[in-house]
């Protein structure tokens, strides 16, 4: 598909292996996609693995919440670095942000440099940062080849003005890949591509399943009240081999 992605975020084996069967180029690997998405252990990366080559970038996140990290949470980032490269994954997704909303340099660096020859995603943090432009900038100096990103907005269909500038500046300038995400639909891909120049989607295709439990005690809810503790998320495989259809007829068009 050359620069044509289509990336699933998933939290489980049963997705990871859902999403590429129907046709994902890769995987974002996390746990708690519920919140965000933290870093998944080491064990849910090496089951995979077990049963599929798709390429894997791994989401290092020690918690829910803002990108501001402590010298004990960026330590464990660092040494997650180290354990997944030599896990054999294909890249990481990271992102460390300095208390006025810059990327905070020293830190980047240091995960970089942990990194090695592993590819490097710049997740949304920078969607929080204080000017996308420099945030940019910054990543490019760095060496980072993705910038996944919804416009700084809830959604990518809300910040599609700003992924459209920020596609002509890295069209101009070359950079990082910037890959849309947040709300990617089948239908919102097929908008991006007439609307924009971003050719990579970033997508959970989520749907939500229900638990095998037969005997069910409510009330007792384990972590987030409004969320049953019966219903699982999992991927949609229709949705993925939709989303992945949309690409390849666009690309046969447009070569």
């Amino acid at each position: 598909m050359d620069n044509y992605i289509l990336e699933c975020c998933v939290d489980s084996a049963e997705s990871a292996l859902t999403a590429a069967e129907k046709g994902a180029d890769r995987l974002e690997l996390c746990a708690g996609l519920i919140i965000g998405g933290i870093t998944p252990g080491i064990a849910l990366f090496e089951q995979i693995r077990r049963y599929s080559s798709i390429p894997i970038r791994v989401l290092l996140r020690p918690r829910f919440g803002d990108f501001l990290y402590t010298e004990h949470e960026f330590e464990i980032l660092k040494r997650e670095a180290e354990l997944f490269r030599k896990a054999g994954a294909q890249g990481i997704v990271i992102g460390c942000l300095t208390k006025e909303g810059s990327l905070h340099i020293p830190q980047m660096k240091a995960l970089m440099e942990a990194a090695g020859d592993m590819k490097v995603t710049l997740h949304r943090a920078f969607d929080v940062c204080a000017n996308p432009f420099e945030t940019y900038e910054q990543a490019r100096e760095l060496g980072i080849d993705t910038i996944l990103t919804s416009g700084q907005e809830e959604t990518c269909l809300k910040g599609i003005e700003l992924l459209k500038k920020l596609g002509k500046y890295q069209k101009e300038k070359g950079g990082p890949k910037l890959m849309a995400g947040a709300g990617i639909t089948p239908e919102v891909i097929r908008q991006f591509l007439i609307q924009t120049d971003i050719t990579c989607y970033h997508m959970s295709a989520k749907k939500l399943a229900d638990s095998g439990m037969c005997y069910r005690k409510e009330g007792v809810p384990m972590g987030i009240p409004a969320m049953s503790e019966y219903s699982i998320f999992r991927t949609d495989g229709e949705t993925v081999a939709k989303a992945k259809k949309i690409l390849s007829e666009w690309r046969g068009l447009n070569n």
